[in-house]
């Protein structure tokens, strides 16, 4: 298998980090009062079983094309108030597409604290 086309260099990668460091982070650590989580660790193991289960789903539910929306979302418990992500797997992949509320979202990958820049 070839490298997908939608890969981008590290140098972008950077870039897209710094960008968010620079122009959102600081007004989270103001608000917050402490920093906090930019970036969700999922082993690619776990990310492989939940896509392998939106397929089989999806495929159950005749929905040939799904797709996977990564939302931003923030704990509120005893246990954190940091931010995180989770996975929502989608009827197809255009930009209004309709979420898939039948299947499960996913979320509960390891958050970096402190952050790990990439």
């Amino acid at each position: 298998m070839g490298k997908p086309a939608k890969c981008i260099s590290e140098n972008e990668a950077r870039t897209l980090q710094n960008n968010w460091v620079n122009t959102r982070e600081p007004t989270l650590t103001r608000e917050l009062g402490e920093q906090d989580c930019r970036e969700v660790l999922f082993s690619l193991e776990e990310l492989q079983e939940y896509l392998n289960y939106v397929k089989d789903e999806s495929d159950r539910q005749g929905i040939t094309n799904p797709g996977i929306r990564v939302y931003f979302g923030a704990y509120d418990d005893s246990n954190s108030n940091k931010a995180t992500v989770f996975l929502a797997p989608t009827k197809a992949i255009t930009d209004g597409s309709d979420n898939n509320y039948n299947i499960d979202a996913y979320n509960r990958g390891v958050n970096g604290n402190p952050p790990t820049s990439y």
